[in-house]
């Protein structure tokens, strides 16, 4: 069972609004956006995530176990496509994957870096390789530069498109015409489920299950997570309200970013999977907090100096797991010139990192600045399977709250408009003399 517990003791920091009055501020707002997630169908667009844990995964689960046949495994995507399987991996493997004996290695070609790509090639070269794409329409320009590059570097070893698989919208899309010509695999990514809530969908499982990770515990956490939200409807008995609330409260009063700080190192692409969704989904119509990654114990020696003594303009959660599996214990200090270090022996590198939590919380709050403490019992796929829920449903209801489509990103698709333009894709044209005219306004002062 998943066990997670949250802390607001210390979240309204500099704030002059007490409890009951946050609670008299935002509850309205909250219940009412809580209302509309749970009332919109699970077929409308953005929508699709909320039902991901109770779906059934035996088809992923097939064609992970097609993957895990394979020597290599690389997987080609962006955004969304990318960091949720990053973070399943990251977290839920060993660190250090791919530079042991594990089979299959994996690998994930998300930024279409020439260097980075024929690295993973160069790796992948040895064996039989699996080439994995996913985008619901196959049109990303990105991913799909990477997977004709790819494929046609199997093909040249002698692999064909039976060793494919695209992971797609169910009906239509450039991967779906693929698919049916192509005779490769296929799995739908539901139409309704947008790229950075679809980590529990199969663009998320397939991968990871392939890898080994128990999807079916990721789904259990989940959907444990989904039904306590849904359930209880007390602003100070139910976190994801609790902490929507305190972020629209610290927004209005100038707090502008949202740090997250994770105390471990498979955690830090959750930091990194959390920055897209809260950016991609709450960054509009002027409104939204910047969110911040950081990593603990790391940047308490790069970050910290500024969080406690630099503006009041962030509020803080930090991450902390209490059991992080086997201990490494300092061992007896036995040289003379060593004596000094003495107190550290018999210490658990492990209790030492959550020691170095609380110490960090402790500096923030003291210097005035909020604070919300989470904890997980462990790191395992049951308890994350609950925490990303939990973010996804607190980022869907924080949006509806301000106001704001927490499903859409307009942002990102003027960008993808000009890159259409500019690499010569027919109907985008007037988007590549756009990019040029705002060229000419940044060049116009230039050193």
């Amino acid at each position: 069972m998943a066990k997670i517990s949250f802390s607001f003791g210390a979240a309204v920091g500099k704030s002059a609004l007490s409890a009951a009055a946050l609670r008299a501020e935002y509850e309205e707002r909250i219940l009412k956006a809580a209302e509309w997630l749970e009332n919109t169908p699970a077929d409308a667009s953005g929508n699709g995530w909320i039902v991901l844990p109770g779906c059934a995964a035996d088809e992923i689960k097939k064609t992970a176990e097609w993957l895990s046949g394979y020597d290599n495994i690389i997987q080609v995507g962006i955004g969304g496509s990318a960091l949720g399987n990053l973070m399943l991996n990251q977290a839920l493997t060993d660190i250090f994957y791919n530079e042991k004996e594990s089979r299959p290695k994996f690998f994930l070609a998300d930024n279409p870096d020439p260097c980075k790509a024929r690295s993973i090639m160069d790796l992948a070269g040895k064996g039989r390789t699996a080439l994995v794409g996913v985008s619901k329409s196959g049109s990303t320009a990105e991913t799909m530069t990477q997977f004709l590059w790819f494929r046609d570097e199997l093909i040249k070893k002698g692999q064909s498109d039976k060793d494919i698989l695209v992971i797609t919208d169910p009906e239509k899309g450039i991967f779906r015409a693929f698919a049916r010509s192509s005779g490769c695999r296929v799995l739908d990514l539901p139409a309704s489920v947008g790229g950075r809530y679809s980590v529990l969908s199969s663009a998320g499982l397939a991968t990871a299950a392939a890898l080994g990770i128990d999807i079916d515990s990721l789904l259990k956490g989940a959907a444990s997570m989904k039904k306590f939200l849904c359930e209880e409807k007390d602003l100070d008995k139910n976190p994801a309200f609790k902490m929507a609330a305190l972020h629209l409260l610290h927004e209005s009063e100038g707090r502008s970013m949202s740090v997250i700080m994770p105390y471990s190192s498979r955690m830090a692409y959750f930091a990194e999977w959390y920055a897209q969704l809260w950016a991609e989904s709450l960054g509009k119509n002027g409104l939204g907090t910047t969110p911040v990654r950081a990593l603990g114990a790391i940047d308490q020696h790069s970050q910290v100096q500024l969080y406690t003594e630099g503006p009041d303009d962030k509020l803080f959660t930090i991450i902390c797991i209490g059991c992080h599996g086997e201990e490494i214990t300092v061992p007896k200090v036995e040289r003379e010139e060593l004596a000094p270090l003495k107190y550290l022996e018999g210490q658990a590198l492990g209790e030492m990192l959550g020691l170095e939590a609380k110490s960090t919380a402790a500096a923030i709050v003291k210097s005035g600045k909020p604070v919300i403490w989470i904890e997980l019992e462990k790191l395992d796929a049951e308890n994350l399977g609950a925490l990303i829920f939990f973010y996804e449903y607190l980022t869907a209801i924080t949006g509806r709250a301000m106001g704001i489509d927490p499903f859409d990103q307009p942002g990102v698709e003027q960008g993808k408009k000009y890159t259409y333009g500019l690499m010569g894709r027919s109907g985008y044209e007037k988007d590549a003399c756009e990019v040029s005219r705002w060229f000419e306004k940044i060049n116009s002062d230039r050193i």
